[in-house]
């Protein structure tokens, strides 16, 4: 494993979304490797503002931030909000990452997302793929406006030698994910919609596009662990995706979720829906050479994990 570059222990981490689904994930293990950690919620800074970065920076001097937080959503989300996706997570880096160099941060780590490799990446989706073609477009606004991050940390460390590294995490998933169907991704939907199907006695449920699209899910705890080691280990300007390697369709995604539920009604699939993406699936190899993170849990115990929290989260 390579060596710690910047020891957490006794140091005092900025972490934006600290209060989110990952975020908390993040606050403890930075917590539990002796950082203090900063997590101030959005009703209280609200980083839209153009100098409320640099005005929490100036005020709390931490020594280095991870930047996480973002407008995120499903398929549904990103089509009904586009513009509003694209200008908060482009608004919200920019500033900060600007904020970051002007108070001098020892360190800076920016989150990037999946959805900005391009429609049709070839697979598995390696880094030195992200620039070869457009984002698919549900999620481009968003995707492009994380990309947009990536090259202003890029040109911020060529021109100031600002000390900012970029990961990409695949789907994530995991207890205490979003509950709303309106919002949430897809693991999260599916064990709502079959844990209510069978409380309500429901014979069937509907699902989105047609199954046959690929994705490749994160276990959240995984990530957690992934985004700090990635900050105490990692110097590199290029981009690390943070991912299991392993893809899994909709479908058979679903039929495992069926019975780990207990669901035996009938699943139909609505292709007037969009599947998305085709297919996804990491290259993680970088993120095992340059600071020695693999993920450890497998999608069965995961899915197993998130869907106990659901029932209780959900009186179920």
């Amino acid at each position: 494993m390579a060596a710690e570059t910047f020891p957490l222990h006794g140091k005092k981490i900025w972490v934006t979304g600290g209060n989110g689904f990952l975020g908390r994930f993040v606050v403890a293990e930075l917590k539990a490797r002796g950082a203090a950690v900063l997590a101030p919620r959005s009703t209280d800074l609200d980083l839209l503002v153009p100098d409320a970065a640099f005005k929490y920076l100036h005020a709390h001097r931490p020594d280095g931030v991870i930047h996480m937080a973002a407008h995120v959503g499903g398929i549904g989300a990103n089509r009904a909000h586009p513009g509003s996706f694209f200008y908060a997570n482009m608004a919200m880096g920019l500033h900060l990452i600007e904020a970051c160099r002007l108070e001098g941060v020892a360190k800076l780590l920016v989150l990037g997302t999946v959805c900005a490799y391009p429609k049709f990446c070839p697979v598995p989706f390696r880094e030195d793929d992200l620039w070869n073609g457009y984002p698919e477009e549900t999620n481009a606004p968003y995707g492009v406006a994380k990309k947009a991050l990536l090259v202003q940390l890029q040109s911020y460390r060529q021109e100031y030698g600002l000390r900012g590294i970029f990961l990409i995490p695949v789907n994530l998933y995991g207890p205490g994910d979003h509950l709303d169907l309106e919002t949430n991704h897809v693991i999260p939907a599916l064990i709502r919609k079959f844990l209510e199907a069978k409380a309500t006695g429901q014979g069937h449920v509907e699902l989105w596009g047609t199954g046959a699209a690929s994705r490749e899910f994160l276990y959240v705890a995984d990530a957690a662990q992934g985004i700090v080691e990635g900050m105490a280990r990692y110097e590199d300007s290029a981009p690390v995706n943070l991912g299991t390697g392993e893809e899994i369709t909709i479908l058979d995604l679903a039929m495992k979720i069926r019975a780990i539920t207990g669901f035996e009604g009938e699943l139909r699939f609505n292709p007037d829906y969009p599947d998305g993406q085709p297919r996804r699936k990491l290259d993680t190899a970088r993120a095992r050479e340059r600071f020695g993170w693999e993920a450890k849990v497998n999608l069965a115990e995961g899915l197993r994990n998130t869907t106990e929290w659901m029932r209780g989260a959900l009186g179920l």
